[in-house]
């Protein structure tokens, strides 16, 4: 194919996806049907992971639940029961630890069967300046936060590309688009996983794999526990984000295949914005917004889970 043809190719259908969306904005897209697949949640033991059992158990799925914290999984385990939820499977897992992911996902296989829906959800945050944060905890919030994706996709995702079919979801953070000042760590391994599932969705691509659907969260401080403390200088234009409120977005997106959720909706305009403007505009934007703030008033000096 020349030049000339790929290039009217690309703006014809580029004509045509935007006329797509516009369509959208009147007629949403149909949920799909979830009944009988097998839905993985890591961090499923509190905040958002939790909540998100909580929508998906009257959907007919089998629910499989991670967490570090084993009386939080069995918390999550009962709640979810309570709403409906008849296929409940929860595990101990440490997803920081590799050979402890693949020792879980590997029993997951054998008792449960094959993944269909992996929703990476555990986090983790220091809340710490980069000269202030000790080594280890830099390390565990990569471990967590990138290095866990990684592994459950390696365990899980062979499954989905010889059927054709799953759904990998990874929440990720509006951090993970735009740097804060003192969450150094935190916004780059946020960075990290989000170029992560963006390649895999376009080796998906590539290798003809569509069936598997690909949804990237980016949520802006959401009031579950893990930014305890942290305020926001616009409230309006940027609101510390309701937890219910979150899940219920995630999983509509999921449901809808959805390939990029940013909460709340002016985070698009943010990102634009950072996007397009030069530097010194960039970075008088972040004074605006309050990214120049002393993080420290936020009570996250000692490491906190989703």
């Amino acid at each position: 194919m020349n030049f000339l043809l790929e290039t009217l190719q690309v703006i014809v259908m580029s004509i045509y996806y935007n006329m797509e969306a516009f369509v959208r904005l009147f007629i949403p897209p149909k949920n799909k049907n979830v009944t009988g697949e097998i839905v993985l949640i890591t961090g499923a033991g509190s905040g958002i992971g939790r909540l998100m059992a909580e929508k998906f158990a009257p959907l007919g799925v089998s629910l499989v639940l991670w967490d570090i914290n084993q009386e939080g999984i069995k918390e999550t385990s009962r709640l979810v029961k309570e709403k409906g939820a008849t296929k409940v499977h929860y595990y101990l897992c440490d997803c920081s630890d590799k050979a402890d992911v693949y020792r879980v996902a590997d029993k997951v296989k054998r008792e449960v069967g094959d993944v269909s829906i992996l929703i990476n959800n555990a986090g983790i945050v220091t809340g710490r300046k980069f000269m202030d944060a000790p080594d280890s905890l830099i390390e565990k919030t990569f471990e967590v936060n990138t290095m866990a994706h990684f592994w459950t996709y390696k365990a899980f995702l062979p499954a989905m590309t010889a059927n054709n079919h799953g759904h990998l979801v990874s929440i990720a953070s509006s951090a993970g688009l735009i740097g804060v000042n003192g969450l150094a760590d935190y916004c780059a391994s946020k960075f990290a996983a989000i170029g992560f599932a963006e390649s895999v969705a376009l080796e998906l691509l590539a290798t003809g794999k569509d069936g598997v659907k690909t949804t990237i969260v980016c949520p802006f401080f959401i009031n579950t526990g893990m930014f305890d403390g942290c305020n926001t200088k616009w409230p309006l234009l940027l609101p510390i984000l309701d937890p219910d409120y979150v899940a219920n977005k995630i999983i509509e997106a999921i449901l809808t295949d959805q390939v990029y959720l940013l909460l709340p909706k002016t985070m698009y305009l943010v990102i634009c914005l950072k996007n397009s403007l030069r530097w010194k505009q960039a970075a008088l934007l972040g004074k605006y917004l309050g990214a120049f703030e002393n993080p420290e008033h936020c009570e996250t000096t000692s490491l906190k889970l989703h």
